[in-house]
């Protein structure tokens, strides 16, 4: 009888705790997840479709940059990455449809993921240490979301984990972390000039509904300065006053802070030459890029440029770097560099700035998960 008991008791509990979770649309609680290890409230979670409701790229197919060039716009953002002489290219247009791809570059795990509402792009190693032994996780987009940002979930325990933070944050491997590669947010032309034997996402996935969307936003105007989030994915009260909700800033960690710039301040000096805690970072912006999130066709959305983030040591000495023109200087030698963080002209031509990890994100997105973020541009920097 106390078992029974112990059992109807249990269940109940798990349901409890399940209810937490908002459900507008009643969809099918369809998960093996243990609710009860959480390190968050769950009522933050929106369920908004079902699971397996997004399109999966496994076993991604891949063309050179001949055919690149002509499946994709010049202008075209792409999330690049490059790992022991290998690169390749995820186009955000295509990743606005999957949100994520399980692939594998140099040997190791990667799973590139982009969360248009948040318009967050990383790329995570998807080993991780599971009780001592290295396990390779395969992920999947679990159509809930968290402060309008994606959750994801691994198909080997079903943990929730957090795109933005890229933390799990529901179920068995709750606390853990997923490593961060360091990445590029450019454009297909420039990922073709810094990577001519890279290669990019091919369209032919497999999914006839998303391949005929390809090239289409399917957040018209989403991105405007003047808009908010979507209201029934996001609290309009907690939106974050210090900026526009839709205003894009990069992030930069130390020692366990945050540091934030945002893309009004970067467009206007172009350069910005920095240090936070124990780190000091170089930030090139250029335009040449578009919005994924702006026009219905995106090769006619508005080039809003991008920004790339190094660490200035080259040769064990720190450089600062400034904008002449089109074009990127240090200070020291003259020498030219590009976007991509590579000297092209000059004494240290052929040198490579090491990419410091970093993405764009909206901010009020960026935010909601981070407030006590500093703000480059107030006080002293």
């Amino acid at each position: 009888m106390k078992k029974i008991f112990f059992f109807l008791f249990l269940i109940s509990f798990l349901f409890e705790s399940n209810a937490q979770i908002q459900n507008p649309r009643k969809l099918e609680f369809d998960w093996k997840t243990d609710t009860l290890i959480t390190n968050i409230d769950l009522s933050e979670i929106t369920m908004v479709l079902p699971r397996g409701r997004f399109p999966k790229i496994d076993f991604p197919k891949f063309i050179d940059k001949e055919e690149g060039l002509t499946s994709f716009f010049a202008l075209e953002p792409v999330l690049s990455v490059e790992i022991d002489g290998v690169a390749k290219a995820y186009p955000f247009n295509m990743l606005s449809s999957h949100e994520m791809s399980n692939d594998t570059i140099g040997g190791v795990p990667i799973l590139p993921t982009y969360c248009p509402l948040c318009n967050t792009g990383i790329v995570f190693d998807r080993r991780l240490e599971i009780n001592g032994k290295t396990e390779v996780l395969e992920f999947e987009v679990s159509g809930l979301l968290r402060k309008s940002n994606m959750i994801m979930f691994d198909r080997n325990t079903e943990t929730w984990w957090q795109q933005l933070m890229g933390n799990a944050i529901v179920g068995d491997l709750t606390n853990k972390e997923l490593e961060i590669i360091p990445s590029l947010i450019i454009s297909v032309e420039d990922f073709f000039e810094k990577y001519p034997d890279g290669q990019i996402l091919s369209k032919k996935t497999g999914h006839e509904r998303a391949e005929a969307s390809y090239g289409k936003n399917h957040y018209v105007k989403y991105d405007s300065l003047g808009h908010d989030p979507y209201s029934r994915y996001f609290k309009p009260e907690d939106i974050d006053m210090r900026f526009p909700a839709m205003e894009r800033i990069v992030n930069l960690y130390s020692d366990g802070a945050y540091k934030i710039y945002p893309f009004s301040i970067l467009k206007d000096k172009s350069v910005i030459n920095d240090c936070f805690n124990s780190k000091c970072i170089v930030i090139f912006h250029d335009f040449g890029t578009v919005s994924v999130l702006d026009k219905k066709e995106i090769s006619e959305s508005q080039d809003i440029g991008t920004v790339t983030m190094f660490s200035p040591i080259v040769d064990g000495k720190k450089r600062t770097f400034i904008k002449k023109g089109d074009k990127f200087f240090d200070k020291k030698t003259k020498s030219t560099w590009d976007l991509t963080g590579l000297c092209i002209e000059g004494k240290l031509k052929g040198k490579q700035l090491n990419i410091e990890p970093y993405s764009i994100h909206f901010a009020f997105a960026w935010l909601a998960f981070n407030p006590e973020s500093v703000v480059y541009g107030e006080g002293k920097d």
